[in-house]
């Protein structure tokens, strides 16, 4: 019995992680990343990148995520890192195409997302929204209810 009791003891401690990545990291995978670190309670390790980081994260973005009481404004997009995909348990990509490195045992999903680039915060809610939804579905995976 003993045996057993430090296996289950390290899969409890073992956060999932999950990477979000779109070209810019400057809009989807902001929020995305948001969502899930306010969604899930910090229970979910949370990172994103970008395979071309913009200079800062979408001003639309920051003023649709404000909307939902999360703030961004300090997040900064990251370079897409072979690091980040390897720590990663599930890798969720958003337009970066065949720039995301692969490897196996990895859970990658590819969600298929407006850019919100250049859009204005009325055009940027819907998409907003929609990553709510996903971000939800992806939390009750991760986290099934004990």
């Amino acid at each position: 019995m003993s045996a057993e009791t430090p296996v289950a003891t390290t899969r409890e401690q073992k956060k999932p992680s999950v990477l979000f990545v779109c070209v810019h990291n400057a809009g989807r995978s902001q929020m995305a990343a948001a969502y899930l670190n306010h969604l899930s309670e910090g229970r979910i390790e949370v990172l994103s990148a970008g395979s071309q980081p913009a200079d800062q994260v979408n001003p639309a973005a920051v003023e649709a995520m404000r909307e939902e009481g999360i703030d961004i404004t300090a997040a900064t997009p990251k370079i897409l890192t072979t690091d980040a995909v390897k720590a990663s348990d599930v890798v969720v990509t958003m337009g970066c195409g065949d720039e995301c490195p692969y490897f196996p045992g990895k859970r990658y999903e590819d969600w298929v997302l407006e850019d919100p680039a250049g859009k204005g915060v009325e055009s940027v809610r819907p998409i907003r929204d929609e990553i709510k939804g996903r971000i939800r579905q992806l939390i009750s995976e991760l986290l099934p209810a004990q």
